[in-house]
């Protein structure tokens, strides 16, 4: 049984190329074996514990253990892709926290240099001022400490950050060191591009709005409420009994459905602070 376990695992990180590098940009210490083999057990834990709540629920009901068992592997294969995605979400949200703090961490590195504070104590003065993006910079600041050249320090960052943006300064400002121009006139360009492309994103944002909010309203909000009330009226009709497990299964839809919205609604949002 090890063997099969030990077989699984090292099929999934061979086939998950990038796991390394997203479990770097997510600062998980795991080794990808390690995380899949967390995922594994996780999954298969919250697998059973549901299993478990369900037949305890639904057992007076009737019959339905052959169908919790149907439906293990199936909630055990989409917990273990919830868990694998963790990294993938925790990536994104460092990303998006690293974009709202991106242009005002750049016009601040301007100002700096401008004023003719070097570029290492302007890293430093950045790390005082920005919480999230303050913390990738206080990393560069340490390694030069410890004896890194800065250009190397802004190389291994720029391998790990999970922002394209933060890696477009850092590189303009890598390539300005290594050419001799000047830094603060290169950044202006970068930022300047970075806030372009921010707008875009808040005016495409603010065409896909009208429409998710359309369909939320139907489908999450129209749609159930009638369908509800038809529902009670041709129940009365038919003579069924709506059993609270009946009621509380179409709660638990509906409140799905909403969740699913406002999770995509809140997705879509640019992470953009201007």
């Amino acid at each position: 049984m090890t063997a099969i376990v030990n077989a699984l695992i090292q099929r999934i990180a061979k086939s998950s190329t990038q796991l390394t590098l997203k479990l770097k940009q997510a600062e998980i210490s795991d080794t990808p074996e390690e995380f899949i083999k967390k995922s594994l057990v996780l999954a298969l834990y919250m697998s059973i514990g549901i299993v478990v709540f369900l037949w305890l629920l639904l057992s007076r009901l009737g019959p339905v253990t052959l169908i919790l068992l149907m439906l293990f592997p199936v909630l055990f294969v989409v917990f273990l892709f919830y868990f694998l995605r963790v990294p993938d979400v925790k990536v994104l949200k460092k990303q998006r926290d690293i974009n709202k703090e991106i242009i005002f961490a750049g016009r601040f590195l301007i100002i700096e240099l401008e004023s003719g504070v070097p570029l290492y104590d302007a890293f430093k003065n950045v790390t005082k001022n920005y919480e999230v993006i303050g913390k990738y910079f206080a990393e560069i600041v340490n390694k030069v400490d410890l004896g890194t050249a800065i250009e190397d320090a802004m190389n291994e960052t720029i391998e790990f950050t999970p922002s394209a943006n933060f890696r477009k300064i850092l590189w303009q400002i890598v390539n300005s060191q290594q050419t001799g121009a000047d830094v603060s006139s290169s950044l202006k360009s970068v930022v300047e591009q970075i806030t372009k492309e921010q707008i875009i994103e808040i005016k495409e944002y603010g065409r896909k709005l009208n429409p998710l909010a359309m369909f939320y309203m139907i489908i999450a909000v129209i749609l159930p409420s009638i369908g509800i009330t038809m529902f009670i009226v041709l129940s009365t009709f038919l003579n069924l009994t709506l059993k609270l497990p009946i009621l509380l299964s179409i709660s638990v839809g509906l409140a799905i459905v909403q969740c699913m919205f406002l999770a995509m609604i809140k997705q879509s949002r640019p992470s953009v602070e201007l």
